[in-house]
């Protein structure tokens, strides 16, 4: 059984294997391979951290939407924003996310990961399977990419679904549990995202 931390970092990983630019139709199996291979090169370049971090950065502002799981991890609670708080939490939730994945990953190299298969659920998502490949270090371990595919052109990352563990789940019950434990107050939220990209 894989430890929540294990399975966070593991997810931070694959999230940030997920870049392609100028995609015209591309069908999500490839777009989740082809962008492997791409942030792979980066991780493994011989490019210092912070050149590293820039880099993955922009492979998540280009492939992962952010915003949708942004809001996602909010469940029942995002209806109780107003206008002023959903977009200050859009811009916390973005810098949470890209600061908390680059700073880890820069110090990551070539992980290796195989497209196997894929499987449209509807008109706007498709899961794509996959394995980390195993090494020494660690066992291989199989990752499911849920792709949001409304706009075919420009595919997104929505979820990654790791050993049957759902990182926006997780994030989700991560974050109600410190608005129910701050007496249902949405600031704690953004108070703790603040003091992290702080």
């Amino acid at each position: 059984m894989i430890s929540k931390k294990k399975f966070i970092f593991i997810s931070f990983i694959i999230f940030t294997l997920s870049s392609i630019s100028n995609s015209h139709s591309i069908e999500p199996d490839v777009f989740v391979q082809s962008t492997v291979n791409r942030a792979s090169k980066v991780l493994s370049d011989n490019l210092t951290k912070d050149q590293k971090i820039e880099e993955l950065k922009s492979i998540a502002e280009e492939t992962v939407d952010i915003d949708g799981i942004g809001m996602y991890t909010l469940g029942a609670y995002r209806k109780t924003l107003n206008d002023d708080q959903k977009r200050e939490y859009k811009i916390l939730f973005n810098q949470y996310f890209l600061k908390t994945f680059s700073s880890r990953l820069a110090e990551y190299s070539n992980p290796e990961i195989q497209v196997n298969s894929k499987e449209k659920l509807n008109k706007n998502y498709t899961m794509v399977s996959s394995v980390l490949i195993a090494t020494e270090q660690r066992p291989e371990i199989n990752i499911n990419w849920r792709i949001y595919t409304k706009n075919p052109d420009d595919p997104k990352i929505r979820d990654l679904v790791i050993e049957g563990l759902s990182l926006a789940r997780t994030q989700k019950e991560e974050f109600s549990s410190i608005i129910q434990s701050n007496d249902e107050n949405i600031d704690a939220l953004f108070d703790n995202l603040k003091k992290f990209i702080k």
